[in-house]
């Protein structure tokens, strides 16, 4: 089969569209034939060497996507061959075949397309137990959403919005200010430099109801951590849940004991345990999407043969919507 590999970390130079064995069937996974692939910027971090990777190379990315299963493996139940299915988190995904799992693989309805699933399950999921678990999101609510024209930024923004929250949203730029506009942000504002206490945090105190700040910050970029607790109010929560801008400094206890405020971090495979959850929290987003709820917008879909164009696409932060790789 032909696979997306690299033999050694760096660049988008060292990935190879080549020849490499086909998984062997294995009891408790299903063979699936791959219609669509997420790309995400673990792929990148992976390929240049910030994850550990297991195992020898060559090396295999991706973790997201949907297909068709065309061998069920010994002791698996409920899953046949020609079922469509989707999954987040089945390694080795940049590949014309893939073992996954039987638990982890999420049954995909026919008017979901194999694209679309692709395109919103690890984020969509991300977003789910970010409103849900970590902070649940209720009508009325002021939320502030870093990097809103990102994958989980527009989603975020549009799951708060059907909860009937006030979303404010933080972009880096007046294009993807546009865009965060465009998933139903109520206003939109952009990073800047301030010193110690940037202009968009007190902007975001002004910007609330009553201008003593918002319920909620949802903050994926992690050098921004202090600012977003200026951001929000006395009894207000922050969750961290990503660091593209960094490392966050160090939270000191006695401030969230004198302002009552909470911190509390998030990672999804903390919250998604079984298959059922992978399931009902799937089916949530499926729903949403069906209802004209949530829309997720594909930035470009590349050949799997052209992935080191979709990995150059996507580290160059240009994109603001989700890149697809397709066998």
């Amino acid at each position: 089969m032909k696979a997306l590999v690299f033999d050694r970390f760096g660049g988008p130079e060292v990935l190879e569209y080549r020849d490499i064995p086909e998984p062997q069937p294995a009891a408790g996974t299903v063979m699936v034939r791959m219609k669509a692939i997420g790309l995400n910027f673990a792929d990148i971090y992976r390929r240049r060497g910030n994850y550990h990777l297991a195992g020898k190379p060559p090396y295999i990315l991706g973790y997201e996507g949907a297909g068709v299963i065309e061998h069920v493996g010994q002791g698996v139940e409920g899953l046949r061959a020609g079922d469509r299915i989707a999954f987040a988190d089945a390694p080795f995904a940049n590949a014309e075949l893939v073992s996954v799992p039987a638990e982890r693989a999420i049954p995909l309805p026919d008017d979901i397309p194999f694209e679309q699933a692709a395109s919103v399950l690890l984020q969509g999921l991300t977003a789910h137990y970010l409103i849900h678990d970590s902070y649940p999101v209720q009508a009325g609510d002021e939320v502030l959403v870093h990097a809103a024209a990102g994958g989980v930024g527009q989603l975020l923004t549009q799951l708060c919005k059907t909860k009937g929250a006030r979303v404010l949203g933080l972009t880096s730029s007046a294009p993807k200010r546009d865009k965060a506009l465009l998933a139903g942000a109520d206003e939109v504002l952009l990073y800047g430099n301030g010193g110690d206490s940037p202009l968009w945090a007190k902007a975001a105190r002004d910007w609330s109801s009553d201008g003593q700040g918002m319920n909620v910050a949802y903050d994926s970029v992690g050098s921004t951590l202090m600012d977003s607790f200026s951001a929000v109010r006395i009894q207000g929560t922050v969750v961290f849940y990503g660091m593209a801008g960094g490392d966050p400094p160090h939270v000191d206890p006695r401030m969230l004991m004198d302002t009552s405020k909470t911190l509390t971090g998030g990672d999804l495979w903390n919250h998604i345990t079984t298959r059922q959850d992978r399931i009902q929290r799937s089916g949530f987003l499926f729903n949403e999407l069906r209802q004209g709820r949530l829309r997720v917008e594909t930035a470009a879909a590349f050949p799997l043969s052209e992935g080191g164009q979709a990995h150059r696409l996507l580290e160059s932060r240009a994109s603001t919507g989700k890149i697809l790789l397709i066998p």
